[in-house]
């Protein structure tokens, strides 16, 4: 190592030389610095000086450390030396007293026995006073003077445990003597027991004794708070010393809490004033009281029963809480009765809205104690769905059942003798609408009063039996229509109350539109909207067809004169058939819109067909151009008729289906049969829906056109069909042909097909 050492001195002392080159060097590189040579070579002298000087100053001071640190040391050392000395001396003491300590037996014993009887001593005054100490206690209880009541009782329990704790301490096994205090000092726990029933009964009237006399109940407070310390403290000695007085912990603390949460128990209990049987509104008038003594209780204790406990107790909040546990048990307990549809409602209305409402537990006075979102649900949830579905399962089965009757009402008025009432705008109506939805309002009205969920369900529980029953109405109709059928005369009022049906759709359809808007802020259809509309259409359709039959029948022996012989000499048929649907829509103005302008329109049609099936049906072959000239002026002096008519009853256009009369006519005026061809292509021109067959019936009424020209105009109209849009109504379609017609017609298409094929 010293080798090394002498090495690294060597290579510090040549690092040291070459550095001392380097400086020297950088600082003489020009001429003119080697003037100042011997500046720098004092300068350098005076900062080794400095260096050499501070570092015998470091060295010094590390000398003196340890200079300072070995004499420490060496006074450590002697120290530990006295140290184990004295350790020696005192093992040689230990030892030579341990005889002595064993002798000291007896003066352990007596110090014991002395401790035992000055505690004797002290409590001797008491001891002999112990029966009179209890009477008088016994007397300031019934004087209900409780807290010197519990002083003295505090007297008598200190004495026993004092006794019975130097007994323990004597002989811990000696049971003789421990009982023998328990005798005598007996009285005692019959004392606790007869202060606590007086306490109890405070607390059980709390709510009344905080606002006559709150002293009582601060007194009350005062004696568990003491009977609490004394407790903790008496479990505290057991950890000690393993014993306890007999009756410790008495908790009276834990049981003031179970007597509040039964006195509050018992009074949300006691509510419930009548039964079912007695009053309908019973459960109204239950959940009425709940509410104002919870609200009415809580307000108290906020006000005056809060300062009558310690701050720590959390007062409020505690009773709080129990108010809100017993009124959850006692709404459970009535979810669990069989209880009416009305009854759900207001037990699930209280439970949802009014509880946690400004009204109860939302009050202002109490918002600012406690937040009642943190409350828990007074139902659960699935306890809740039960009772909904309880409901909507009634309500199912009410709906269904009111809407029967609804409807069995409805049709008795059917057949009365007098004609339906009419609204403020004169259409004849039936109370059945508004009855149904009266009906339907007054239960989503109830349904709001839970929640906006639970009120569209019921919507569409509406809707649904709605849709059942507008199959059953359109039965009914049905049913109505062919009950008359059977005897025209009955009912007598058929035709105004099957024109209030047809209303009754159009007030259907606006019920429900208003409904919707009211009860449900969602606008998209349902699939029960689409079926409603489309039955309610069916019913509406379906009763303006029975009604224009009923006029097309009055008008059957009129529509046969059609055409006919009798026709060509004169009769009035076409004026009898203007007057009576003139008559009938008299009566038929009295229905609501679109269903009115449809039924015009309709009728207008029908009146069209049947007059050209006339025409079809050959019920008349015109001799000559004479006869054939007045059955075409009178035909269209007949569409003009009807032209006019419809005209008057619409307010529409009528020209292109009393057109197709006026147009027939044409081709029978026609006195040129040279130009036949062109009148009848005229004719399918305006009306593409007319077939080969009509030509050849028109053309056989007319009666002078050749084989040949019937065959070239119906092989020429066959070649070049004319096609027509959807959109147009088709008038020809529908108006059959008889078979001979037919027959011929095929015989004539053949004949002529083949005559242009060669």
């Amino acid at each position: 190592s010293c080798d090394d050492n002498a090495f690294l001195m060597e290579q510090t002392s040549r690092e040291a030389v070459n550095t001392a080159v380097q400086r020297v060097a950088g600082m003489l590189l020009r001429s003119d610095q080697l003037d100042k040579v011997e500046q720098y070579r004092r300068r350098e002298a005076r900062k080794k000086a400095s260096v050499e000087a501070r570092l015998k100053a470091a060295i010094q001071s590390q000398l003196d450390g340890v200079r300072t640190g070995l004499t420490q040391l060496h006074s450590a050392l002697l120290d530990v030396k006295d140290i184990q000395s004295s350790l020696g001396d005192v093992s040689n003491d230990w030892r030579q007293s341990i005889n002595t300590i064993e002798s000291l037996k007896d003066v352990k014993d007596a110090v014991v026995q002395h401790s035992q009887l000055a505690s004797a001593v002290e409590n001797l005054k008491n001891i002999f006073s112990v029966p009179e100490i209890v009477s008088e206690t016994q007397q300031l209880i019934e004087q209900a003077d409780l807290l010197q009541a519990h002083r003295k009782l505090m007297e008598l329990e200190s004495s026993r445990d004092d006794l019975m704790y130097e007994q323990y301490r004597m002989d811990s096994r000696n049971t003789s003597d421990m009982n023998l205090i328990s005798i005598y000092f007996e009285d005692v726990q019959g004392l606790s027991d007869e202060l606590a029933k007086q306490l109890w009964m405070v607390l059980q009237r709390s709510m009344v004794t905080v606002r006559r006399d709150p002293t009582m109940l601060v007194s009350v407070v005062r004696i568990i708070e003491r009977e609490e310390k004394i407790d903790r403290k008496m479990v505290d000695r057991k950890k000690q010393t393993g014993f306890i007085p007999p009756g410790r912990p008495k908790q009276w603390k834990d049981k003031m809490f179970q007597v509040l949460e039964g006195t509050v128990s018992t009074r949300i209990e006691g509510t419930q004033s009548v039964t079912r049987e007695e009053d309908k509104m019973w459960l109204v008038r239950l959940l009425e009281i709940t509410r104002k003594y919870v609200l009415d209780d809580l307000i108290v204790v906020k006000n005056l029963m809060v300062q009558c406990f310690p701050p720590h107790y959390d007062t409020f909040n505690r009773f709080f809480g129990l108010y809100h546990n017993a009124v959850s048990s006692r709404v459970k307990e009535l979810a669990s009765e069989e209880l009416e549809a009305n009854e759900i409602v207001s037990l699930l209305t209280w439970v949802l809205n009014t509880y946690t409402s400004a009204e109860m537990m939302g009050h202002p006075e109490l918002s600012s104690e406690c937040d009642i979102n943190l409350l828990e649900p007074l139902l659960p949830q699935d306890v809740v769905g039960d009772l909904l579905s309880k409901y909507l399962k009634t309500v199912t089965s009410n709906i269904t059942g009111w809407l029967r009757k609804a409807l069995e009402t409805d049709k008795k008025d059917w057949q009365r003798e007098s004609e339906p009432e009419a609204d403020q705008d004169g259409y004849y109506q039936t109370t059945l609408p508004a009855i149904v939805f009266q009906m339907f309002e007054q239960n989503l009205q109830v349904a709001a009063q839970i929640n906006g969920e639970f009120r569209e369900q019921v919507l569409k529980l509406c809707l649904k039996q709605m849709n059942s029953f507008l199959h059953r109405y359109k039965e009914e109709a049905v049913n109505y229509k062919e009950e008359h059928l059977r005897d025209r005369q009955l009912p007598p009022c058929y035709v105004h109350y099957m024109i209030a049906i047809i209303n009754n759709c159009q007030t259907f359809k606006e019920s429900i539109s208003s409904l919707k808007r009211k009860y449900s802020p969602s606008s998209e259809q349902t699939d029960f909207d689409a079926a409603i509309e489309r039955t309610l259409n069916e019913v509406a359709k379906e009763g303006c067809q029975f009604l224009l039959d009923e006029v097309f029948l009055d008008l059957e022996n009129h529509l046969t004169e059609l055409l006919t012989r009798k026709w060509l000499t004169g009769c009035h048929a076409v004026d009898t058939i203007c007057v009576t649907v003139e008559d009938y829509f008299n009566d038929f103005n009295k229905i609501k819109k679109p269903f009115n302008q449809e039924m015009t329109s309709e009728a207008l049609r029908r009146v069209v067909v049947e007059y050209i099936k006339a025409i079809m049906q050959k019920r008349i072959t015109f001799k000559n151009a004479e006869e054939r000239k007045e059955g075409a002026e009178r035909m269209i002096k007949e569409a003009d008729q009807f032209k006019f008519l419809f005209r008057k009853l619409s307010g529409e256009d009528t020209d292109r289906l009393c057109g197709a009369i006026s147009a027939i006519a044409e081709v029978f005026k026609l006195t040129d049969p040279t130009l036949l061809f062109l009148e009848v292509t005229t004719l399918v021109s305006k009306y593409p829906d007319i077939r080969e067959d009509h030509i050849q019936a028109l053309l056989a009424v007319r009666g002078d056109a050749s084989r040949e020209m019937r065959q070239m105009i119906i092989g020429t109209l066959s070649e070049n069909k004319v096609s027509y849009s959807a959109s147009i109504q088709p008038i020809f379609k529908d108006i059959t042909v008889p078979t001979n017609t037919m027959t011929t017609m095929t015989t004539m298409t053949s004949m002529a097909t083949a005559k242009l094929l060669k």
